[in-house]
């Protein structure tokens, strides 16, 4: 069986990163239009460079949960092959959980982007002070993220895994951003079973062949152990 799985915010907040869009969020107190367009860092380059800062310094106060390292175990049980994980988040928790082959289509927060030479490097540390790139030696490093207006990574080869796959499941997603949003309507359009795994109702839980509800440290784990029976 192939199977496409999409993670959203749900599956790191239980590990205490905080959602964009709830009470208390990242949102919480920053209009995104400030923090997470090219506009914003253009006008204001320090203030988004801080803004990312803060939330890569906070990666180490956090680590993998019960559906971090569940979906490790189905791929390894499965084989890269037929497990395509592609991730909604930033974060690295993924790959700590155990996961070797993951595919952030809105970029990863432990990494930065030169916007000189187009070099792209892991990076643990502040962009706000301008380091020079490693390549160039240009100080036009920013944040590997995608914002809001930018083109997400990789979408020619997850259209295709969506193609490819039999199964399409979704956790911990709001079914509010696009493309990933219209992940499902690919899959059912191409004949593909669809499963959401989600705390809450999501904008497309009517869209999906079934919706389970619960924390997806449960929901994730239970799941997992279905597919490898």
């Amino acid at each position: 069986m192939r199977i496409v799985v999409l993670t959203g915010a749900g599956v790191s907040a239980e590990s205490g990163v905080p959602t964009f869009r709830d009470a208390g969020g990242l949102w919480d107190g920053h209009d995104p239009m400030t923090v997470a367009t090219p506009e914003a860092f253009d006008r204001d380059p320090t203030l988004v460079q801080r803004f990312y800062d803060e939330r890569r310094a906070a990666l180490a106060r956090v680590q993998p949960n019960a559906a971090h390292q569940a979906l490790a175990r189905l791929e390894a049980e499965l084989g890269g092959d037929d497990l395509y994980l592609v991730t909604q988040n930033i974060d690295d928790l993924h790959e700590r959980g155990g996961s070797r082959r993951v595919h952030h289509m809105h970029g990863r927060l432990r990494a930065a982007w030169c916007t000189a030479c187009d070099a792209r490097h892991d990076w643990e540390t502040t962009l706000v002070d301008r380091p020079p790139c490693p390549a160039c030696g240009s100080p036009q490093l920013r944040p590997d993220v995608v914002w809001f207006g930018e083109v997400p990574y990789d979408m020619e080869a997850i259209e295709e895994a969506l193609w490819a796959c039999d199964l399409f499941v979704s956790i911990g997603t709001s079914g509010v951003v696009y493309p990933a949003a219209a992940f499902v309507h690919y899959a059912i359009g191409n004949g593909r079973q669809t499963l959401e795994l989600n705390l809450d109702e999501s904008d497309t839980t009517s869209d999906f062949h079934q919706s389970r509800r619960g924390p997806a440290t449960e929901l994730v784990p239970a799941w997992v152990d279905e597919v490898l029976r």
